[in-house]
């Protein structure tokens, strides 16, 4: 097992599965780039309940940042090019949603809003 992060963006839209034993999960693709600049696509799977309703609250294209166990994986294209993959067991989750959200946890009297220029969210009253 690998342990790794990985950030990209979604390929599609997360999907709700439910297990043998009842319990609901996630299901998603994530497509990040390769260290030589080709898309690398990610098959995630979330087990836990906070990871997977991060999951479920995205839209595709989202951007998302995961942390989990990787499983490198090889694929063949229909030109027969065989192309990496991998697969995760997300255990973390962060989207940009939940960085603003910490933004405002950490500032929320707003004195990020000091100036007109300031970015609008939470933190600032908009």
């Amino acid at each position: 097992m690998i342990d790794g992060l990985v950030a990209g963006k979604l390929y599609g839209r997360p999907v709700e599965r439910v297990g043998k034993g009842g319990k609901p999960f996630a299901v998603a693709r994530v497509r990040a780039s390769s260290g030589e600049g080709e898309p690398l696509f990610v098959n995630v799977i979330a087990f836990d309940a906070a990871p997977a309703a991060a999951l479920w609250a995205l839209e595709d294209g989202d951007s998302v940042a995961l942390a989990g166990s990787l499983t490198p994986r090889v694929w063949t294209d229909k030109q027969g090019n065989t192309r990496p993959s991998l697969d995760m067991v997300a255990h973390q989750v962060l989207t940009a949603y939940q960085v603003a959200h910490k933004r405002y946890a950490m500032d929320p009297d707003g004195a990020r809003a000091q100036d007109d220029e300031a970015a609008p969210g939470p933190w600032n009253g908009e």
